[in-house]
């Protein structure tokens, strides 16, 4: 536990999480491998990260739905509300195609189309993570996604987790590759013999992994690179600091370099806090706690105690905001319906969470009826021809 004074900036307490360590030149000639020999170089480089070749790079889809057929009923009922809170949230963000007559009489419609193959990556190694699927696969299924592949790291056995294809298998997803760590990128950005391309990868992973996501963004699109789980609490008097406490030390399961925050103008609900592996922050009064929230922009927020929450409308710079006494994070990452893949390291200034809009392109649509060429092509070949595109003004004036 640490203790912070009025004063404290964002960038004090982030510095609390080490910066991560530079695996740019290890994750090139990672993706140089796969590119290169492709499902080959899978194979080796999975036998040297993940301690074990897969059994089979694709996981048939009886394996698939034998492991959702063994899950305990409490997960099977947990993974179906997961799934349809998660779907429901989904569907809501799709909206009817933007539409315009414009005065000189063209119509330019926006309309928003998913794109063709998509791929999630869950995470493997300190345990299973089947939410991480539901929060890919549900969403990927309401954007209209035609393809959705699903990777994780293989377990000892050289299979992925039974409760990841379980998940799997209730979404609906029927490819599965046994492939973790940077080389699952690079097979779903390039493509091997095995796997397919991909058109957007989505999904967390440790700093090999979005490194790789970095480094081939422009060949796939991606959905950020993500950072250490974040989670920064501001309370004012009235809430309860033992509800606090066990926020802050969920959030702590997610890795030891998360970072773990508590911000309040009550001097007494920090008390209360104490013992707590978190940094403490003794804020001047609630207006400097909520601004010095937005300027670490986390990923997650949470507002506890009536004044704060009275505040949450004012929020916004966070990856996915909590308001009140029993929205805890931990409902988030896992059956709120919110999605769990968020932007973290500050992204929430400019980020979003995962969302239909990951999956989907606007693409604008064009028409101009009888009439509409003649009056927009004098004002188009002028500029045309300033810029230097004598061609461009005459396509345009022989329309007119």
């Amino acid at each position: 536990m640490s203790r912070f004074g009025p004063d404290t900036t964002a960038a004090e307490l982030r510095s609390l999480t080490p910066p991560p360590a530079d695996v740019e030149s290890d994750v090139r000639a990672i993706v140089d491998a796969v590119r290169e020999r492709g499902d080959a170089a899978l194979r080796e480089l999975g036998a040297r990260f993940d301690g074990v070749e897969p059994a089979e790079l694709r996981v048939p889809i009886d394996e698939l739905e034998a492991a959702a057929r063994q899950l305990a009923p409490d997960v099977l009922e947990a993974l179906g509300t997961a799934i349809a809170n998660v779907g429901a949230v989904a569907e809501a963000q799709l909206r009817d195609p933007i539409q315009l007559d414009l005065p000189q009489g063209q119509r330019v419609e926006i309309v928003e189309v998913p794109v063709r193959r998509a791929a999630a990556y869950v995470p493997g190694g300190r345990a299973a993570y089947p939410s991480t699927v539901v929060m890919c696969a549900a969403t990927a299924r309401a954007a209209g996604v035609e393809e959705l592949a699903v990777c994780a790291p293989p377990g000892p056995d050289g299979h992925v987790h039974p409760a990841i294809l379980a998940a799997c298998s209730l979404c609906g997803v029927t490819e599965v590759y046994a492939m973790g760590g940077a080389q699952a990128v690079a097979a779903l950005a390039l493509g091997t013999d095995s796997v397919a391309p991909v058109d957007v990868i989505v999904g967390p992973g440790n700093r090999y992994v979005q490194e790789a996501k970095r480094q081939l963004v422009g060949i796939v699109g991606i959905d950020s690179v993500a950072g250490p789980s974040e989670l920064v609490v501001v309370a004012t008097a009235g809430a309860d600091p033992a509800l606090i406490a066990a926020d802050l030390a969920a959030q702590q399961e997610h890795g030891p370099d998360s970072l773990v925050v508590a911000i309040s103008p009550d001097a007494a609900l920090l008390d209360a806090l104490d013992g707590t592996d978190a940094a403490l922050v003794h804020a001047r009064d609630l207006p400097s706690a909520i601004a010095l929230a937005e300027q670490i922009a986390p990923e997650h927020l949470q507002l506890m105690g009536a004044d704060a929450e009275a505040l949450a409308d004012a929020v916004r710079f966070a990856g996915c905001l909590f308001v009140g006494r029993d929205a805890g994070t931990a409902f988030g990452d896992y059956v709120a319906g919110s999605n769990h893949v968020l932007p973290t390291g500050g992204a929430a200034r400019y980020a979003s969470a995962l969302g239909v809009s990951t999956f989907r392109r606007r693409m604008s649509r064009v028409s101009l009826p009888p009439g509409a060429a003649a009056r927009l092509a004098p004002a188009g070949a002028a500029l045309a021809r300033a810029e230097g595109f004598p061609r461009h003004a005459e396509s345009m004036e022989r329309r007119a």
